[in-house]
C-alpha cells in the first residue's frame, strides 16, 4: 500500500514567476500538502485531503510555512572546513586557503568526512539540492555522490579540472581530465537522484587544450550540465585577457572551445560586457548569483534587476566556502541588500522564488524540484516564522504572509528551519 503523509500548515506554492507578474499574485497558499511515495500528490484544504485520504499519517505544523526545499546551484563542498577564512582578493584567497584544503581530497576518508558534514550542515539550513564543484580527485566525486545517495538526495557534482596556475598536487592534464570526467559521468549520471556536471574550474586554471577537451566531452554528453566561473573580479578578467590575448572577452575563452550552451551554469557573472550578456541570453545559459561570496571577497554587485529584465535565467547560490554562510536565507538577505544598493527592493516572494524555482530552472530541474505541485518530488523545508525573540516580536505584528516571512529572510538562520523532507522522508526534526 502506498505510504501517504499529510503535512498541515501554511503551504506556499508558486503559480508563476514573481518577476513576471505582481509578486503577491505569483503564489498560492493551502492548508495542507499530501506526500505519497516521495512525491507531491495533492494540495488543498485539511478537511478535503483528510476526507479523501483517511489512511494518511498526519504531521501538524500549525502556523509554520511549508515550502519547497532550498536549491543551491553553485557550491564548493570541499571548502566546507575553511568557510569564513579571512582573505584579500580572489586569487590570494584561492592560494592561501582553497588550494591547500583541496589537496586533502585525494584521501577518500577525508573526502567522505567532509561530504557528509557538508550535507548535514546544509540540510540543517533547509537546502535539499545543490550543484557542487569537487576537486581534481575522483575520490572527491565518489565521496559526495555516495553521501547524497545514502540520503536519497538530488544533487549535481563534477570533478574540477585544472592543468595550470595551481599547485602541482591539484593539476591534472587535458587527457586525464577528459578520461576521469567521462568515467565518473558514466558511473554516476542518472543513478538514483544524482547528476554529473562537467566542471572546468575557470579559464585561468585550464590550458586551451584542456578547455577543448572539456568542450569535446560536453559535445558527447550534451544532456549534462557544465559549470564554471565567469567575470567574477576585474583583476581576474585582466588575467584572462593576458592568458587568452586572441579572445574577444572572457566568455569567448569558453565559447571558442564549445563550453557555451543552454545547459551551462556560469557563476558570479558580475562584470559582463554587452556581447557576453547577449550571447548568454541567446543560448539560454544560466547565470548564478552568489551575493554573500561577491560581498565577502569584494567582487562587486550582480545586476539582478537588469539581467532579469533582459530575459536571463538566474539562480541564487551560497558559493560556499567563498560565500560566508551555508544558509540560503542569509543568501536571500544579502541579495536583498545588494538590490537596495542598486535601487531595487526585492519582494519576499521574489527572494523565495530565486532560492527555489529560479534555482531549479537554472539546473534544468524545475520539472521535478523547486516547487510544491502535484507530481514534483517531495523535497520540502518547514520554516518557523517566529524562531527567535527578535523575529517573533516582528512577526506578531505582520498583517499578511509576506510581512510575516520577511523578518525570517532577513534575520533567520538554521533555528528557523523546523523540519526538512528529502524525497518524502523526514530528515531533520527539532524539539
Amino acid at each position: 500500500m502506498p505510504q501517504k503523509t499529510l503535512l498541515k500548515g501554511r503551504v506556499l506554492s508558486f503559480l508563476e514567476s514573481p518577476f513576471a507578474t505582481e509578486p503577491t499574485r505569483a503564489t498560492n497558499t493551502h492548508e495542507a500538502v499530501l506526500i505519497e511515495d516521495g512525491k507531491i500528490k495533492a494540495l488543498g484544504s485539511i478537511a478535503k485531503l483528510s476526507q479523501e485520504h483517511p489512511e494518511a499519517q498526519d504531521v501538524e505544523y500549525g502556523q509554520h510555512l511549508i515550502m519547497a526545499g532550498f536549491i543551491d546551484p553553485h557550491v564548493h563542498y570541499p571548502q566546507t572546513a575553511m568557510i569564513a577564512s579571512w582573505g584579500k582578493r580572489l586569487i590570494d584567497w584561492l592560494n592561501t586557503y582553497t588550494f591547500p584544503e583541496e589537496m586533502k581530497f585525494g584521501d577518500p576518508r577525508y573526502a567522505s568526512e567532509i561530504a557528509n558534514r557538508y550535507l548535514d550542515l546544509t540540510a540543517s539550513h533547509g537546502t535539499t539540492t545543490m550543484c557542487s564543484f569537487c576537486t581534481i580527485h575522483p575520490e572527491s566525486v565518489d565521496a559526495f555522490f555516495e553521501a547524497a545517495q545514502l540520503r536519497g538526495q538530488r544533487v549535481v557534482a563534477g570533478k574540477t579540472c585544472m592543468d595550470r596556475n595551481a599547485p602541482e598536487g591539484l593539476r591534472d592534464t587535458a587527457q586525464t581530465a577528459y578520461d576521469q570526467s567521462q568515467s565518473l559521468l558514466e558511473k554516476w549520471h542518472g543513478v538514483n537522484r544524482l547528476s554529473y556536471a562537467i566542471t572546468p574550474r575557470f579559464s585561468p586554471t585550464s590550458t586551451p587544450e584542456q578547455l577543448e577537451a572539456m568542450g569535446a566531452l560536453w559535445a558527447k554528453y550534451p544532456q549534462c550540465l557544465m559549470q564554471t566561473h565567469l567575470c567574477e573580479q576585474t583583476d581576474e578578467i585582466e588575467w584572462v585577457r593576458s592568458l587568452f590575448p586572441n579572445a574577444r572577452d572572457y566568455l569567448d575563452t569558453y565559447e571558442q572551445f564549445g563550453l557555451l550552451g543552454g545547459n551551462g551554469l556560469y557563476g558570479h557573472v558580475i562584470h559582463l560586457e554587452t556581447r557576453e550578456r547577449d550571447r548568454l541570453r541567446e543560448v539560454g545559459a544560466a547565470l548564478i548569483h552568489c551575493p554573500t561570496s561577491n560581498t565577502f571577497i569584494g567582487s562587486g554587485l550582480f545586476e539582478l534587476d537588469d539581467l532579469m529584465r533582459q530575459g536571463h535565467r538566474i539562480g541564487l547560490a551560497t558559493d560556499t566556502g567563498g560565500g560566508s554562510s551555508f544558509s540560503m536565507l542569509r543568501t536571500m538577505a544579502t541579495a536583498y541588500e545588494i538590490g537596495q544598493l542598486q535601487g531595487t527592493a526585492l519582494h519576499p516572494a521574489q527572494l523565495l522564488w530565486l532560492g527555489t524555482v529560479g534555482s531549479a530552472q537554472s539546473l534544468r530541474m524545475d520539472d521535478c524540484i523547486g516547487n510544491i505541485a502535484p507530481g514534483l518530488e517531495a523535497d520540502l523545508v518547514v520554516l518557523d516564522l517566529a524562531s527567535t525573540p527578535d523575529i517573533a516580536q516582528r512577526e506578531a505584528t505582520a498583517e499578511d504572509l509576506w510581512e510575516a516571512v520577511f523578518p525570517t529572510i532577513m534575520m533567520g538562520d538554521d533555528r528557523a528551519v523546523a523540519d526538512v523532507w528529502i524525497g518524502g522522508n523526514r530528515v531533520s526534526r527539532k524539539p
